[in-house]
């Protein structure tokens, strides 16, 4: 099997990269062609067919101008679609996706990582769909006002709040996929036992490897498993692969082991390209980034284009052809058509 040849042909879907932050950090000093200068050919080479695009809210507009840089940031990915409309396209619906990548252009999906923008009134999410977001995650590190981040102390119950239930049951009648990942250990079990459709986890990894609170545990990726949802594997952070070897090997150690425990039907990719981020506007990954004590092994997954390497090590280790091309994109692409509804 001719592992580039698989790549090329394969669907591929990576529901975590933060690129949007890096676009919009280099429009600010006056640099427009940020995406088309270095992540189109980024996407490109790797292969990229299907990208999420979270939303992250820097801690700075985390109150009151949580919705207003949400808002700019939204904007901005609609304004890349039309500026690259040859290239790119916003999705709202599975059918939509499909057309894209028919067409040729990267399905480009519009997230939420953490629901700052949310705050306290669940019909913000009403508002944030009809905007084209598609992809929600209600916490990022630490606690909103619809659940408790992975991380914080889950004696203190750490489940959703009665608004974030709310939320979670408004995002299923609206069509709007549910990510599971960063949310702390009984938030995940509170989603296992509200959720009815398929969700995703965009960026986790297995805690059987690798100890850290924001990777799932066995019991959990059934529980996903069994629930027809998908967990996309954050090869690009090295704490939560393996802090002392970030290799393509150990990446696809934790995708084996996701086979082994939930299934085929049931792996991504995620990778969590955040790390030009950080070099370009911190000059490096940030003390107070969770999981960095001492240091660790820079990735070898650090860019889209490295995403090959990962369809190498799967061919070199016998993974059927079947299962890779599931856990390149086809898995994704199964929730994304099941549960992203009708334009609103």
């Amino acid at each position: 099997m001719d592992a580039m040849a698989l790549h090329r042909q394969a669907t591929v879907a990576d529901t975590h990269n933060d690129l949007i932050l890096l676009v919009d950090h280099h429009d600010r000093r006056g640099e427009r062609d940020h995406f088309a200068e270095y992540w189109l050919p980024q996407l490109r080479a790797g292969g990229v067919n299907v990208q999420v695009l979270p939303i992250c809210v820097e801690e700075q507009f985390q109150s009151e101008g949580a919705l207003r840089r949400t808002l700019l940031l939204i904007e901005r990915i609609h304004e890349l679609a039309e500026e690259h409309h040859d290239e790119v396209a916003v999705c709202l619906t599975g059918a939509d996706v499909d057309a894209a990548v028919a067409a040729g252009r990267i399905a480009l999906i519009i997230a939420l990582e953490g629901a700052h923008a949310i705050g306290q009134d669940p019909r913000l999410i009403n508002a944030l769909a009809r905007t084209g977001v598609r992809v929600v995650s209600l916490a990022h590190y630490g606690r909103t006002f619809l659940a408790d981040g992975s991380g914080l102390d889950d004696s203190s119950g750490s489940r959703l709040t009665p608004q974030g239930v709310d939320v979670l049951r408004e995002m299923e009648r609206l069509g709007v996929v549910f990510d599971i990942s960063h949310l702390g250990v009984n938030g995940v079990d509170e989603v296992l036992d509200v959720l009815t459709r398929p969700f995703l986890a965009t960026h986790s990894a297995c805690l059987e490897i690798t100890k850290i609170h924001r990777n799932l545990g066995d019991s959990q990726l059934r529980a996903i498993a069994a629930r027809g949802g998908v967990i996309s594997v954050a090869a690009a952070i090295p704490m939560f692969i393996d802090p002392a070897d970030s290799s393509a090997e150990r990446v696809v150690d934790h995708i084996e082991h996701l086979v082994n425990v939930a299934g085929a039907d049931h792996v991504g990719l995620g990778p969590d390209f955040i790390e030009d981020y950080f070099r370009q506007v911190f000059g490096g990954w940030p003390a107070q980034t969770p999981g960095v004590r001492d240091g660790f092994a820079p990735a070898e997954i650090e860019r889209p284009a490295d995403l090959p390497k990962i369809t190498e090590t799967m061919v070199r280790r016998g993974f059927a052809e079947a299962d890779i091309r599931k856990i390149l994109g086809e898995n994704v692409l199964r929730v994304l058509r099941e549960v992203m509804g009708r334009p609103l």
